[in-house]
């Protein structure tokens, strides 16, 4: 079932103790739907799709043509003794296409296919936007984890080295530990330097997509409606993909174009109804004589039946048909390259996201046999069997097994919501966003069918997204603590040593 209420959970329960005030991923998503410059030139986009249809239609409506035309001779000839000074010419005609070939029935079916496969690329267009903010939304929140872990290690390390330096003044370290711990502290201010910019970067491209900056970011729980088997997502993805379903409304459209370039080789009706009115403006001389006299106007009217029979064009015909043809077969190709494709996207999104799990336990347990290696090894060092370099080597492994589980849990989520969007299930409906009334692109092309008044427009194009201009540049504040399983004390309760008894030791 394509539209599932469980995808409500995106609001998701916060999973590590996040305030309630905190922004949600589907508000971000919603944020994103209604003012994001992507989405909405898309929209656009479709609204001049659906235009197509009228002026496919417009070809087989009746057509109505006035002229009119005034002449005032400046000079007129001697031996022109009627010759008008001046003539007024009014001519109106009414055509009324009988007969086309079925050009117009066919390019008015194109048209309305074409319409069906924009509205499934602005799905695409949807689903592609929604997977973007996700993975922005989820690196913000994974680089500020970073962030905190890096400035939990600074401080750790500036500890160490407070300490190192203290020992080293009564004669229980040697210089090189304390050479060894300023080296530590630098690098890990470096690292530090470059996970903030990182922050700042992942918070730029939230702002450029969601359109607002983001404010201290609630984890989503896991995403529901998943599948179970790789075949259930590639089922899923044939049916419901916005691509696959564009593909397909454009190769039908293509048949209909191969029919309208057929319709060039066949007879033209059209029946005709036209009046005109010829007046001299009183420039003629009126003569009489014998009951003669000149009118000085004249009205006319004429009704006749049009009939075109093409006889040669020079091969333009074939050549345009041949050329339909040739486009119905790439549009054939391309369905078969769209579903080949999608297949291959919905089976590697599969793959990924079941192993982003076993990553994610696989860190979890990383973190945890750091986290117990890194105690012994200070235990040790107070009874003098580990150096200063053995906790500081124990450290960074902690803080690498809790950066790639932060980088874990990221994957995971961006992986399971990429899944659901190869299924053609990461739209607006699917997640049951609140986004006030939803944009309707069936709405426009009820508004504009059959509209056929010339002098009819739509008001004056202003702009929907939201500029970001006035957004302040993005800093990498931490907002929220640490998840507790990556929190570290940096307390240090035991003595440091020289780890004097360390075979190890040089």
């Amino acid at each position: 079932m394509r539209r599932t209420a469980a995808l409500l959970l995106l609001s998701g329960a916060m999973l590590h103790g996040a305030p309630a005030q905190a922004e949600t991923l589907r508000e971000a998503l919603a944020k994103a739907y209604r003012s994001n410059p992507t989405l909405t030139a898309a929209r656009a986009g479709q609204r001049a799709v659906d235009e197509n249809v009228q002026i496919q239609r417009a070809a087989g409506l009746p057509g109505l043509d006035a002229q009119g035309q005034l002449t005032e001779r400046l000079i007129i000839p001697g031996n022109q003794l009627l010759a008008a000074q001046r003539q007024g010419f009014a001519q109106t005609q009414l055509s009324v296409p009988l007969f086309a070939g079925g050009a117009v029935r066919n390019g008015v079916r194109a048209a309305q296919t074409r319409v069906l496969a924009g509205r499934a690329q602005l799905r695409g267009t949807e689903a592609d936007l929604f997977t973007n903010v996700v993975a922005a939304y989820m690196d913000v929140i994974r680089d500020e984890a970073v962030v905190g872990l890096n400035q939990q290690n600074v401080r750790a390390l500036e500890l160490n080295l407070r300490a190192s330096r203290d020992r080293f003044q009564v004669g229980d370290l040697t210089r090189t530990d304390v050479a060894q711990s300023e080296s530590r502290l630098a690098l890990a201010r470096a690292q530090l330097q470059q996970a903030e910019a990182r922050l700042i970067g992942s918070r730029e491209t939230y702002v450029s997509l969601v359109g607002e900056p983001a404010g201290e970011l609630q984890e989503p729980a896991p995403l529901p409606g998943l599948p179970v088997t790789p075949d259930d997502a590639v089922r899923a993805a044939i049916d419901d993909n916005p691509q696959l379903q564009a593909a397909i409304s454009n190769r039908q459209a293509t048949r209909y174009d191969v029919s309208v370039a057929r319709a060039n080789r066949l007879p033209r009706v059209n029946a005709t109804l036209g009046g005109n009115y010829s007046t001299f403006l009183g420039s003629v001389p009126q003569i009489a004589g014998g009951g003669f006299r000149i009118p000085n106007s004249a009205v006319a009217a004429e009704a006749g039946l049009n009939v075109t029979l093409p006889l040669f064009q020079g091969g333009r015909p074939a050549a345009q048909v041949r050329q339909a043809q040739a486009r119905e077969s790439q549009a054939i190709e391309n369905v078969t390259a769209t579903e080949r494709n999608i297949i291959a996207q919905a089976r590697s999104a599969y793959a990924i996201y079941r192993s982003s799990l076993e990553v994610i336990a696989s860190s979890e347990a990383a973190v945890g046999a750091a986290r117990l290696s890194l105690e012994g090894v200070r235990a040790e060092n107070s009874v003098g069997t580990r150096t200063i370099l053995d906790i500081l080597n124990a450290e960074q492994e902690l803080l690498n097994a809790q950066t790639n589980l932060v980088t874990a849990r990221r994957d995971a989520f961006v992986a399971s919501f990429n899944l659901l969007a190869a299924m053609g299930r990461a739209e607006a409906n699917d997640l049951a966003l609140d986004v006030g009334t939803p944009y309707d692109a069936a709405a426009n092309y009820r508004r504009v069918k059959g509209r056929i008044f010339d002098w009819d427009s739509d008001p004056a194009p202003v702009p929907v997204a939201t500029s970001t201009r006035g957004t302040p540049a993005q800093n990498a504040t931490v907002t929220k603590p640490l998840d507790p399983i990556l929190q570290q004390p940096v307390d240090r309760t035991r003595a440091l040593t020289t780890g004097a008894a360390s075979p190890n030791r040089n």
